[in-house]
């Protein structure tokens, strides 16, 4: 008789409250190492990205008035996936055992005879305020805090809400899932004894880019509601502590809060750009065109790469380029001494630095980053007449920089290490979030960006504008009717930030 095919596990997973860098680093590892990924509405869909290739990703999202999967649909699902063996990871946004049905999900596992573990995470009930300048406690205000679910009708009979009790204990409280039903939680809080002028402030979209904040007091706040037409997911903080806001708020006024900014990297890439917009205060959507793929003849590159210590010359284009041409230097050789006497030229100061990851300097580097300035430089060397020269770049990529090289009188071999193909998935509902809710301006980093974005034949939101990373990207832009609102002085990441930095601050002070 065959064994039974063992019995999977389930770890129920804190995904934080939204800001990526609040995510613990159990999480992350439990991610890393999952086969069925489940999550919900209020995960930040950028951590999918650490999961395997090849894992299983279901959306089971529950918003009010839309479920995809209920209750007892996810807890079924869950028992489903770790009975075929499955390494099942369930994310939960903030943690699971605060309001987030994580125990019911726990005791159906349990039921089954499942192993799991609990992976705490924090709490949007914590961090929302913190993060709107309101600390949840404070020696000269209180000494007590409450936590309360909105997720009920208060006026119901039978509501396990004593709001008697909470109006003599005073104290901070903080309210999960209760802003559809702010009006009548209002109304039965000053039935049962709260200060009308009681502080009260509502925090939506806590920890990300999207935070807003919303202050009033206890009697006028669901007029103040229904005015502004905030809407959930938002937290909400009764208490003299809502007051140190005035002092306290640190996190909705930087550079490019509020501001909506695409992100068209690859998937792989795109996390420097999206942590320095972030840093800032943007909303950040990643929104990949392109994806970095092996070469069509992968072959011919390796063979170029194994004869490297017969060039003058190897000049790198891109940071793609570098890691590409080292991963298989390393398969041929062991010793970084066989890459011989070539010097090394760079273009861009990313791709110079990719090269001194794998311990080697850089000779030559142009001050602009194009390939017309690395010709320049030749030129200012003496000249590359009868030199080798290995160009590892990607396929397509412009012909000028051979053309004008050969033309100097060099001899050169163009080594395609990758090449740029559309990205066609959309595991975290990125396109859904631009055609929903626009964006303020979209970044491209290269011609490829631009030419696979508008491939993708999206709707072009109203007020988006265009920033490019240089010259060359702006002409393709262009070209194809685009108009360019910002471009990089200095042609590198960090240059196309302080580019954004500087368009916005300047439009605030117009």
């Amino acid at each position: 008789m065959a064994d039974k095919k063992p019995k999977g596990k389930c770890c129920l997973v804190g995904a934080g409250p939204g800001d990526l860098g609040l995510v613990t680093l159990r999480a992350k590892e439990c991610i890393e190492q999952a086969e069925v990924i489940v999550y919900d509405y209020l995960c930040n869909p950028e951590m999918l990205k650490w999961a395997p290739e090849n894992a299983e990703i279901i959306y089971a999202g529950k918003k009010a008035g839309a479920h995809t999967l209920t209750q007892e649909e996810i807890n079924a699902l869950l028992v489903e996936k770790a009975l075929a063996g499955k390494n099942v990871v369930r994310l939960k946004g903030g943690d699971p055992f605060v309001f987030g049905r994580g125990a019911e999900e726990a005791q159906a596992l349990a039921a089954a005879r499942i192993p799991f573990v609990v992976v705490p995470g924090i709490t949007s009930a914590i961090a929302g305020p913190a993060y709107a300048g309101i600390p949840v406690t404070h020696r000269g205000k209180n000494s007590h805090v409450t936590f309360l679910t909105g997720h009920e009708d208060p006026e119901k009979a039978g509501s396990s809400i004593d709001f008697g009790a909470l109006a003599q204990l005073g104290g901070t409280q903080v309210m999960l899932m209760g802003v559809e039903r702010i009006e009548s939680i209002a109304r039965e809080m000053l039935a049962k004894g709260m200060r009308r002028d009681l502080p009260v402030a509502l925090i939506r979209w806590a920890t990300t880019g999207r935070q807003e904040t919303l202050v009033g007091t206890l009697e006028n706040i669901a007029e103040r509601v229904t005015k502004s037409g905030f809407t959930a997911p938002a937290v909400a903080v009764f208490g003299e502590v809502v007051a140190l806001r005035e002092q306290l708020n640190w996190f909705e006024d930087r550079p490019l809060s509020g501001k909506r900014i695409v992100v068209t990297r690859t998937r792989t890439q795109a996390g420097v750009l999206s942590e320095e917009l972030r840093a800032l205060g943007a909303d950040v959507i990643e929104l990949p065109t392109i994806r970095i793929e092996p070469p069509n003849d992968l072959r011919a590159f390796a063979e170029l790469v194994q004869e490297a210590h017969a060039y003058d010359w190897i000049v790198f284009t891109s940071p793609n380029g570098v890691t590409a041409f080292f991963d298989l230097f390393y398969k041929l050789y062991d010793d970084a001494r066989e890459i011989g006497g070539a010097r090394i030229a760079a273009i861009g100061a990313a791709t110079a630095q990719r090269i001194k990851e794998f311990r080697l300097h850089v000779d030559l580097q142009p001050e602009e980053f194009v390939a017309e300035a690395l010709v320049r430089e030749f030129r200012k060397e003496g000249g590359v007449e009868n030199l080798r020269i290995l160009l590892a770049r990607a396929e397509k990529a412009r012909d000028l920089l051979p053309k004008e090289l050969s033309a100097l009188g060099a001899i050169v071999d163009e080594g395609f290490a990758y090449r740029t193909v559309p990205e066609t998935r959309d595991e975290t509902g990125a396109r859904r979030r631009l055609l929903e809710e626009g964006a303020d301006l979209i970044t491209f980093t290269s011609s490829s960006t631009v030419e696979n974005f508008l491939a993708l034949d999206l709707p072009w939101p109203a007020r988006m504008q265009v920033a490019s990373i240089g010259p060359v990207t702006s002409q393709t832009a262009r070209a194809r009717g685009l108009e360019v609102a910002v471009e990089a002085r200095r042609h590198d990441i960090p240059g196309l930030v302080e580019a954004v930095r500087k368009f916005f601050l300047g439009k605030s002070e117009e």
